[in-house]
């Protein structure tokens, strides 16, 4: 009998870890950038890990890949140019699609294996990848930023791994001043900023850092991502202009499935818990 195998992302700091049942591991390779391995799991499909952290699931992918686009894009006022820095699984690609708004979608990845892998292991979310709007760049997301001319973007998706590796560069001042520079007037940056619960310090100073950069506008809105450390996870908008308003009208009125977004759920992921108030004051 098969002795039960399971895969456990212990969380350094935290004296905390999150463990999946696993009938195979499906892959593995050494990239030129970083170690990939995919595993299907007993209940979460096929789970992608990097570097010994846990990236994305089949079962609860939507979370996040909801969260870090259509939030920041019915805030803006008329998205039509949007990057996203990393986001390799496309999945943030595909719900970026779905905006009608949108002319262009460039993803910029620099490894390109997350990507091939994505479309074998996860092809629901490279549905869009063949989208007319969407390019796909295997490149250094930094340098494409740091090298792009004024106004050439309304919204910079920054969907990175950890602080760590190659996406260490894309949490620093010098990174948010490049987005600020080619952004359009009304433009947005919005990255996943890690677990309130965790990593606070993290999110002060990425917000410390973006207010450097030149964004006076910041807002911070949660969700749950049961595979990420404590299960609750947050995305960190910066804008040129006011973000107090998102086009509700549209965010209720939109005309595309979602699994967890919905206008009443945007409204709800805006609210702040005391400590971080507290936190960022």
């Amino acid at each position: 009998m098969n002795e039960t195998q399971w895969f456990t992302e212990e969380v350094p700091g935290a004296e905390s870890a999150f463990s999946l049942k696993y009938k195979k591991k499906l892959h593995e390779e050494q990239s030129e950038f970083q170690h990939i391995e995919i595993y299907e799991t007993e209940g979460f499909g096929n789970l992608m890990v990097i570097d010994g952290c846990t990236m994305v699931s089949t079962r609860d992918n939507f979370f996040y890949h909801e969260m870090m686009s259509h939030p920041v894009l019915f805030t803006h006022p008329d998205p039509k140019r949007v990057w996203i820095i990393g986001g390799g699984d496309c999945g943030t690609l595909k719900e970026v699609l779905k905006h009608r708004s949108v002319e262009q979608a460039v993803q910029i990845d620099i490894d390109e294996r997350v990507t091939r892998l994505a479309e074998i292991y996860f092809p629901e979310l490279c549905e869009s990848n063949n989208d007319p709007r969407a390019e796909l760049k295997f490149i250094d997301g930094i340098k494409w930023v740091k090298d792009a001319a004024p106004n050439s973007v309304d919204i910079i998706i920054v969907d990175s791994t950890d602080p760590i590796g190659p996406a260490e560069g894309l949490f620093n001042e010098a990174f948010y001043h490049d987005c600020f520079a080619c952004l359009s007037e009304h433009g947005m940056l919005v990255q996943q900023s890690e677990s309130a619960l965790y990593h606070m310090k993290l999110i002060g100073e990425m917000r410390h850092a973006m207010s450097s950069a030149g964004f006076a506008h910041l807002q911070t809105l949660f969700f749950p991502q049961c595979i990420y450390p404590s299960g609750w996870w947050s995305a960190t908008i910066a804008g040129k202009t006011s973000l107090n308003q998102f086009r509700e009208l549209d965010s209720a009125d939109k005309r595309f499935d979602t699994t967890y977004y919905n206008v009443d759920i945007h409204r709800a992921a805006l609210a702040q818990p005391e400590f971080f108030k507290r936190a960022i004051a």
